[in-house]
């Protein structure tokens, strides 16, 4: 088919090999790419700007600090996949104030208690991608991953299928999380929250 890049043989390149098998996956280059993302990096055409306009429900927010706040991704990695940003908007891990590093890293903790206490995931994905070439889908605005796993959760379903199964819908999860995040106890250094 036009288009489709053909398979290649990985023998005969250079290097030692690892042992790893490789599975390529060129239907992510749409994301890495960066299809059907804000044209620039303004703040006007920002979703993580535009989601604290909204209410908590249309905007998928889990939960507000002073200077940051929770959203679901629109586009999870696996079931219960949120966000922690900061409601300014900046680029850059470094240039965040001692304020907004230290509520994203208590919104984190926090965000972490409540998906265990909502769905009980064996283990998490925590990170940030720094510019676009790192893999950030709106390299403009800092995001922090707070991605749920548990074991056996990867599967083939997206690159066979084209399809990732999700248990419950977008409102569904914000409903739980925001009411789990508003009945957990304070614990030490989650200030107000």
């Amino acid at each position: 088919m036009a288009g489709i890049p053909e398979p290649e043989a990985a023998a005969g390149f250079p290097g030692e090999p690892d042992g790893l098998q490789r599975l390529w996956t060129p239907h992510r280059f749409a994301y890495v790419g960066g299809e059907d993302k804000p044209a620039d990096s303004s703040e006007q055409s920002c979703p993580f700007c535009s989601a604290p306009e909204r209410s908590d429900e249309d905007g998928l927010i889990v939960a507000r600090g002073e200077h940051a706040f929770v959203v679901l991704n629109l586009y999870p990695y696996n079931p219960g996949h949120v966000l922690v940003c900061p409601y300014r908007h900046v680029a850059d891990y470094t240039d965040l104030t001692a304020e907004e590093t230290v509520e994203i890293a208590q919104m984190s903790q926090k965000m972490m208690r409540v998906i265990r206490a909502v769905s009980s995931p064996h283990g998490f994905n925590l990170g940030m991608n720094q510019g676009a070439v790192a893999g950030a889908g709106i390299a403009a605005h800092l995001h922090q991953h707070i991605v749920p796993r548990w074991g056996g959760d990867a599967n083939f379903f997206p690159i066979i299928a084209e399809t990732k199964a999700l248990p419950l819908v977008h409102g569904q999860v914000q409903k739980l999380y925001s009411e789990e995040w508003n009945r957990q106890e304070p614990h030490d250094g989650d200030a107000d929250l």
